[in-house]
């Protein structure tokens, strides 16, 4: 068994432990829900009130020139392109996931039908996160289409010739079980289906390779793993070979090829641009390059591959001490301990009492919050999925050490009871 001295050296050792000195991170805090939502950058605040005080305050309307505002999509698209396997030019950092999700799933649904018309069905799994399940079941409403959601080892034989799109998030929401991308894409390509891929809980977290996947559409978040504050632009990445078929349903005058001609027509621009919308959210777009900028100087200490392999270490710490020290208090696992299947989340499950009583994983949140240790409760349906107490570990800034004080103050939260006291079983609208 691990000690903590143990975590400790594995600390001293780790050479991307400086990269933690960029992260405001308030003391007393484990913070393991940076998959949800990540944490400051500590050159954020003055980035922003720069923008404020001296571009907007000083330059006004200049600054969309003078202080390069106009490119901000483009920018950031690109610093985000080298986390997730895409080139220069083909990413932009735009609007929300859910609105990106509806511009490529709409795209997508137009391609096949001229494609593959009569092709009437978006495949997605069961337990997709929900937004991307409304936007498509949305688009079916508005399209006669049939949205079928399956079971993860239904997904293979559900690509039938009926098929026309593929709706999937890399790394579920849930469980941290990571799909095989390339196989899945590939599958769905022999059948003559699209492939579209949600990266929320990927990009920054774990390797991707859009374009060796052959991947045909890709939206991401921009304030998981990547840092970029409450609400940060989003992403949206298309393969070339589709970007110039076809307009992108909301066609706004950021996607226009001149947009200061203000001509009364759309003439969508070229590529990946045609995917902007409205005017850009610009102090938020400043917020969300500092936390890509992170990335950039984690190039110098190994890049995507050396966070992956530190990643890889916090989860099987984390899971060798729960299933050690918090033995008998009705967790599981719902996280793949294979590392081809896991993304940088770990989910413990607990059981709801036979009488139909609570799990007590929402009070046992509240209880480790209470102490300094924030994970999140996602909620089971009774049925096929379970509680779930969900645990992110990024290794910009989580430490072994951590992760074994983590489990410490698990395994006091659970032997002691506190988890039953009235005020960790009261929720609030956000759990």
């Amino acid at each position: 068994m691990k000690t903590l001295f143990d975590c400790q050296q594995l600390d001293a050792q780790d050479r991307l432990r400086p990269l933690r000195e960029q992260f405001s991170l308030p003391e007393d805090v484990i913070y393991l829900d940076g998959n949800s939502l990540g944490v400051l950058p500590k050159t954020a605040a003055a980035r922003v009130a720069d923008v404020v005080t001296r571009e907007w305050g000083q330059d006004l309307i200049r600054a969309w020139n003078s202080a390069g505002w106009f490119s901000l999509p483009q920018r950031l698209g690109d610093k985000i392109a080298t986390l997730i396997g895409a080139e220069p030019g083909e990413v932009v950092a735009t609007d929300s996931t859910s609105i990106n999700l509806f511009k490529v799933l709409s795209a997508a649904l137009t391609l096949a039908a001229q494609d593959a018309p009569g092709r009437k069905r978006i495949v997605s799994e069961r337990s997709n996160f929900p937004t991307d399940l409304y936007i498509a079941e949305g688009l079916c409403k508005e399209r006669g289409y049939q949205l079928q959601l399956v079971e993860p080892n239904q997904i293979a034989a559900s690509l039938t010739a009926e098929v026309a799109v593929l709706m999937l998030t890399h790394v579920n929401y849930r469980t941290g079980a990571m799909h095989d991308m390339a196989a899945l894409t590939a599958l769905a390509h022999q059948a003559g289906i699209l492939a579209v891929w949600d990266l929320a809980h990927s990009a920054g977290a774990v390797p991707v390779a859009l374009n060796a996947a052959q991947a045909d559409f890709a939206v991401g978040c921009g304030y998981k793993y990547l840092n970029g504050g409450p609400g940060a632009p989003a992403f949206v990445w298309v393969n070339p070979k589709h970007a110039d078929r076809f307009w992108q349903p909301l066609a706004g005058w950021w996607g226009h090829a001149a947009p200061f001609e203000f001509t009364p027509d759309y003439r969508p621009a070229a590529g990946i641009t045609r995917y902007l919308c409205g005017t850009q959210p610009i102090l938020s777009m400043a917020a969300l390059e500092c936390g890509l900028d992170v990335f950039v100087a984690a190039e110098a200490l190994g890049g995507m591959a050396a966070l992956r392999t530190k990643s890889l270490a916090l989860t099987d710490l984390f899971i060798e001490l729960v299933a050690q020290r918090c033995g008998g208090h009705g967790l599981g696992l719902a996280t793949p301990v294979e590392h081809a299947q896991r993304g940088s989340q770990v989910c413990l499950t607990r059981e709801h009492g036979k009488d139909g009583s609570s799990s007590g994983a929402f009070a046992i949140v509240q209880a480790l919050i209470a102490r300094g240790v924030i994970g999140d409760f996602r909620a089971g349906d009774g049925q096929q999925h379970k509680d779930i107490l969900r645990f992110g570990f990024t290794p910009l800034y989580i430490g072994f050490e951590e992760v074994w004080i983590a489990v410490e103050h698990l395994k006091q939260v659970l032997e002691s009871g506190e988890w039953k006291r009235p005020e960790f079983n009261q929720k609030h609208a956000v759990t």
